[in-house]
């Protein structure tokens, strides 16, 4: 799938209609959807807990809570980048804080240039996490095999007396034979004989 073809969800936390005002233009159906708007941390984290999003914009300060402790949740949610919006005044003390978190901390007043840039930067981490959470499931996909190979080796070798090369060699050898994988075959093997 291209890029352009990628849809984000997008959920904004912010009490600000000026914000909410600047936010909604750049954020079109066609690349970002669905987009949730709550004004409170509160109703934010019952929508994290009930659904994942792709990006969560929190304009802090909120009527509930500063929402820097929800940034930082927010980025441990698999998949989700983080932009927390908070004033010049107390921006690098937020942003030391939750840096080292993932989170993305733009100062504010802001302009609608710089939340453009932002949400681009935002697309670059997800993309990045995207292609990162693949190579994470295709790694434990093959250690799960190597475990199932193993476990129906160990069954070759108790049930059958064979050594571990030729349990090996049996196992490639029926893959090769059948058209199947090695991981078809030793889940055949377990179920033969346990």
């Amino acid at each position: 799938m291209s890029l352009e073809e990628r849809v984000y969800s997008v959920l904004v936390a912010s009490a600000s209609e000026k914000i909410n005002d600047a936010l909604l233009p750049l954020l079109p159906v066609s690349a970002f959807s669905p987009v949730h708007s709550v004004s409170n941390v509160s109703a934010a984290q019952r929508m994290l807990a009930e659904q994942s999003f792709d990006f969560v914009i929190i304009n802090s300060p909120l009527p509930d809570d500063p929402g820097v402790r929800f940034a930082v949740d927010a980025c441990t949610s698999k998949g989700t980048i983080v932009l927390l919006l908070v004033k010049s005044e107390i921006y690098m003390g937020i942003y030391d804080k939750v840096v080292s978190h993932g989170v993305f901390t733009l100062s504010k007043p802001t302009s609608k240039q710089a939340l453009a840039q932002a949400l681009c930067w935002m697309t670059s981490a997800r993309e990045r996490l995207r292609s990162m959470e693949k190579k994470t499931l295709s790694i434990e996909e093959k250690m799960e095999e190597i475990k199932l190979v193993n476990r129906a080796k160990w069954l070759l070798i108790h049930e059958l007396k064979m050594d571990e090369p030729q349990a090996h060699h049996y196992i490639e050898k029926q893959a090769m034979n059948l058209c199947l994988t090695k991981r078809k075959v030793a889940e055949n093997i377990i179920n033969t004989y346990s």
